[in-house]
């Protein structure tokens, strides 16, 4: 854990940062993406991966194929919304081992949802048994927890674009 003065440290770097690189919302210019069209995750068990996205959060799994790069592994998308793609990699055979939280790792993937489905998809969590953190931690808008695999998912009811209190593209 960082110390007090490094905390003040710490802090006077993330202002300066955002005060030389963040511009307002008028004043940037576009960006050259259309969104993310797909995350490419790893899973263990497609099945297990199939019950836990589509069965249990509501992600419609809407193609699954061979993996066009490596013959016998199986490549699957789920439908996130907004024409966006959670997709998931299996490599049978390869004894991969279970990922760990690193640098150039994915922390975890946050996804909007309506704040009715939130709250539906609360009450699925816990029928379910899956521990979650978030509401009852002082983030009343989000739920943390794993898949299967341990791949750290947030469902979260702010809209698109919003983070900290404001519309990011306002």
């Amino acid at each position: 854990m960082p110390t007090d003065a490094e905390l003040i440290a710490l802090q006077a770097r993330r202002a300066e940062l955002r005060e030389r690189y963040t511009k307002p919302a008028a004043d940037r210019p576009p960006s050259n993406g259309r969104g993310i069209h797909h995350a490419a995750l790893i899973c263990s068990d497609v099945e297990q991966t199939i019950e836990f996205y589509q069965g249990l959060l509501g992600f419609p799994l809407v193609e699954l194929t061979e993996n066009r790069d490596s013959p016998g592994s199986s490549h699957f998308f789920f439908d996130v919304g907004n024409k966006t793609l959670l997709g998931f990699f299996d490599f049978p055979g390869l004894g991969l081992e279970p990922g760990v939280e690193s640098i150039g790792a994915v922390q975890h993937v946050a996804i909007s949802v309506s704040r009715d489905r939130w709250d539906e998809l609360r009450v699925r969590l816990d029928a379910a048994g899956v521990e979650y953190m978030g509401p009852d931690h002082g983030i009343p808008e989000s739920m943390y927890f794993r898949d299967p695999d341990g791949i750290g998912v947030e469902l979260l009811s702010d809209p698109l674009m919003y983070f900290g209190g404001r519309q990011l593209d306002e």
